[in-house]
């Protein structure tokens, strides 16, 4: 799948540059598997194939996004487009 977006400014230079800086500590590792896993699929029912990720959607006012776990606390979120690319990807502490 093609990231069109990433909203979070580290994790957009994280993907962009492989800049470490501004990202959880010991999440480098896991952001980047999850990233060219992420890349490699074709379609995002594809996400629940890795049952470490936590791949689930998200209900309520968060209902049509994404999330997967990276930490205990953070998650990478984000929302699917009708062309099937990821957008306005995020990672956040939403609990």
């Amino acid at each position: 799948m093609q990231i069109e977006s990433i909203r979070h400014k580290a994790l957009r230079r994280f993907a962009e540059t492989g800049s470490r800086k501004g990202l959880p500590s010991g999440s480098i590792e896991r952001l980047g598997r999850m990233l060219m896993y992420i890349e490699a699929i074709a379609d995002a029912e594809e996400l629940r194939a890795p049952p470490n990720f936590g791949a689930h959607r998200l209900t309520g006012d968060r209902e049509g996004e994404w999330a997967l776990t990276v930490t205990r606390n953070w998650s990478m979120t984000f929302r699917v487009n009708a062309a099937g690319a990821i957008e306005d990807m995020d990672l956040e502490d939403y609990h």
